[in-house]
């Protein structure tokens, strides 16, 4: 059976750290279309003061996304710190008592953490927000899981639909937030939550896969 060590994916966050840092001014730019430009400003920071806390310490996944989570959480400005946190600390939940993570448990960790998103407002697919990226990711994963795919082949379809949603929200007109005031001329860029939600699930997903080809 595939699956990774708890005890040996910290790396999976020191990933998410880095990819977020390298694409500080990407995030911004678009953000800068339709709203105030500092989403890359304030994932960087939330991303660069969780690597301070961690460097140093051996900590398993679950720790390394708690930790994660909170900063974002407490630490960090905008709409996105609680969003994130949540969605770190809701995934830190599922492993706090598991050795190993397969496919049945990582989604689990995905189901819990859309769900947290979900009890803090009423974004949906078709609001041009981070759920038309996280969304359908989770959907697939869970139906290539049911359909008897293996954990790679789940991830790998996964990271395609979250991609698929990701573009989708370029011809979507905003319907919450600060952009949703800007009706039809929010339409044509695609939304920074977005990108950087695909961001974050296209690191996982690679992250995961090269440890379970590791093992």
């Amino acid at each position: 059976m595939a699956y990774i060590l708890n005890k040996n994916s910290s790396i999976i966050v020191d990933n998410l750290i880095e990819t977020i840092i390298n694409n500080t001014e990407y995030l911004s730019e678009i953000d800068g279309a339709i709203g105030d430009g500092d989403h890359g400003i304030n994932m960087n920071k939330g991303f660069s003061i969780c690597k301070t806390r961690l460097a140093d310490k051996e900590v398993n996944l679950a720790e390394a996304l708690k930790t994660l989570g909170l900063v974002l959480m407490m630490e960090i400005g905008g709409s996105m710190g609680p969003l994130y946190g949540t969605f770190f600390v809701e995934m830190s939940k599922v492993i706090s008592d598991k050795e190993e993570i397969d496919k049945d448990v990582f989604g689990k960790m995905l189901n819990a953490a859309l769900k947290g998103l979900q009890s803090l407002g009423n974004a949906k697919v078709g609001d041009k927000t981070m759920m038309d990226t996280l969304v359908p990711a989770v959907v697939k994963f869970d139906k290539e899981i049911g359909e008897g795919k293996s954990f790679v082949e789940a991830l790998q379809a996964m990271k395609t639909a979250a991609e698929k949603g990701k573009d989708s929200t370029k011809d979507l007109v905003a319907k919450v937030g600060r952009a949703s005031r800007l009706g039809e001329r929010s339409r044509g860029v695609l939304d920074a939550g977005a990108v950087s939600c695909n961001l974050i699930l296209a690191c996982i997903i690679d992250s995961v896969i090269e440890l379970i080809e590791d093992m």
